[in-house]
């Protein structure tokens, strides 16, 4: 008997620790971009924009209305940047954001 509480006890805790997540608050960040770039559909100029990352959905906004909203993911990286950076690609398309001191980066997607 003893056991079959233990394993529903198991099974309670499983679900509530895969659920947490859907509850995160979510992660709000800064990026400063000093030239002209392309993020999905919209062209953004050089400025300072307020990141709002919700799961994948990533809104970018500058001066409280909304530039642009992409998808994004987090990814693990071995060694914590030094300084936060804006990465482009050839075509001026945001590919990655950096933070200062954290190991983890924002890939963002179209």
């Amino acid at each position: 008997m003893k056991k079959i509480s233990l394993i529903r006890t198991m099974a309670l805790l499983g679900i509530f620790a895969l659920a947490a997540p859907a509850f995160a608050k979510p992660v709000m960040k800064t990026m400063k971009i000093y030239k002209t770039a392309h993020l999905g559909q919209r062209q953004l100029q050089a400025g300072e924009y307020r990141l709002k990352i919700d799961g994948t959905a990533v809104t970018v906004e500058k001066n409280g209305k909304t530039a642009a909203e992409v998808q994004g993911r987090w990814e693990e990286r071995a060694t914590k940047s030094p300084y936060s950076s804006v990465l482009l690609d050839a075509n001026g398309r945001i590919t990655e954001v950096r933070f200062e001191g954290e190991k983890r980066v924002l890939l963002l997607s179209e």
